[in-house]
């Protein structure tokens, strides 16, 4: 094994505190919800995206119309598309079933740690990259499903004292404080935030959508506009 992998998987592990827990609240919440199992473990092995399929889930318990289910997750899930684009610099020249492989395992924990060690490790190939970025996948995807199943199979024996819940805005607070690090960074973080805060009335998780748009776009500028400062 490459050393890089190996470092991978050392740095992948301490992600299990958080995902292991919120993997086995969504199992919860998904079997609550009155989701199959086999629908359940679709979710987390097709998605792979803790933040949009509690959005979806708690949408279909609300009877929401599907369009704006699926709306809510793909808008919840934008992100992903930014990590790609931030991560060709590094990746794209790798063989493409690779690139498949990747792009399936591409989440919060394996950008945020991936996108931070090739800017340190300026020297690294292109297989020692892909080589730790499936050093952090390995730990990773097994304990989010695995967790998910468990979690379902468990379901209501889970005591509400355990108050699961908390790894969600946990994990996410780990992973993107550490990556605040421009203005735009930082605008776009309080734009979304306030605009969630302020429209949290609105129905069907719209104001969460709508928050999140206007965060990219203030972002987006306030990046434009240091550029041309600059």
């Amino acid at each position: 094994m490459r050393p890089p992998f190996r470092t991978g998987v050392a740095e992948g592990l301490p992600f299990l505190v958080v995902m292991v827990p919120f993997g086995m609240l969504f199992g919860v919440l998904g079997v609550e919800a009155g989701l199959p199992l086999a629908q359940v473990m679709a979710f987390s092995v097709l998605v792979i995206a803790g933040a949009s399929q509690f959005a979806a889930v708690q949408l279909i318990v609300d009877l929401a119309p599907a369009a704006v289910v699926v709306l809510s997750a793909l808008t919840v899930n934008l992100r992903m598309v930014m990590y790609s684009a931030s991560i060709v610099p590094h990746l794209g020249a790798a063989p493409l079933w690779q690139r498949a492989i990747i792009s399936y395992l591409l989440v919060d924990q394996t950008y945020a740690l991936a996108q931070a060690k090739y800017e340190e490790e300026t020297r690294w190939s292109i297989a020692d990259k892909v080589a730790y970025f499936a050093g952090i996948a390995l730990p990773v995807f097994p304990a989010w499903v695995g967790s998910t199943l468990a979690g379902a199979l468990v379901g209501a024996r889970i005591p509400d004292s355990w108050q699961l819940d908390f790894a969600l805005p946990l994990a996410f607070v780990a992973l993107v404080a550490p990556m605040l690090k421009s203005r735009a960074h930082l605008a776009a973080a309080f734009v979304s935030v306030t605009g969630t805060l302020l429209m949290w009335w609105m129905p069907y998780n719209l104001g969460l959508i709508a928050a999140a748009l206007a965060g990219m776009v203030v972002g987006a500028e306030v990046a434009r506009r240091t550029e041309d400062a600059a």
